[in-house]
């Protein structure tokens, strides 16, 4: 049997606790020395109950889904439509880069397209097809 005393000061009083443990039996007993009560430790209310490993797991899947439709797809989805528009340009095409100058398509190979930004001097510009923000307006001749 093994007996366990605490002496801990609490104000002006000296309280004195002591714990008697039974190894057979396991059970505890609290006695203070003061009053000479004995409390038992409050064994009818259970731990609080934890969630399991599942909803966690679940949690952080659907932290995982929201971060693929906001963080990766929104910026796909705009990129795909950015390089179908570039696809579809078109000679006499008129567009603006990301630069702010608006120009008229004159030529469009692979990743270069050629602008026409000046009418009175003839003035054209090499550009890349990423370069390229929105298209103004189509003018077919």
């Amino acid at each position: 049997m093994k007996y366990i005393s605490i002496l801990a000061q609490a104000g002006d009083e000296d309280i004195i606790t002591s714990e008697n443990i039974d190894s057979s039996s396991q059970t505890v007993t609290y006695t203070s020395a003061q009053d000479g009560s004995q409390t038992a430790p409050d064994q009818a209310t259970p731990p609080p109950a934890r969630p399991s490993g599942y909803y966690n797991m679940i949690f952080l899947g659907v932290i995982m889904i929201a971060m693929y439709f906001f963080v990766l797809r929104g910026p796909k989805k705009k990129q795909q439509k950015h390089q179908q528009m570039v696809q579809s340009l078109q000679k006499n095409a008129r567009v603006r880069t990301i630069g702010g100058i608006f120009g008229t398509v004159m030529d469009v190979k692979d990743d270069v397209i050629t602008l026409k930004i000046d009418e009175s001097n003839n003035t054209k510009m090499k550009v890349s097809s990423g370069a390229i923000s929105t298209v103004i307006s189509e003018e077919t001749n």
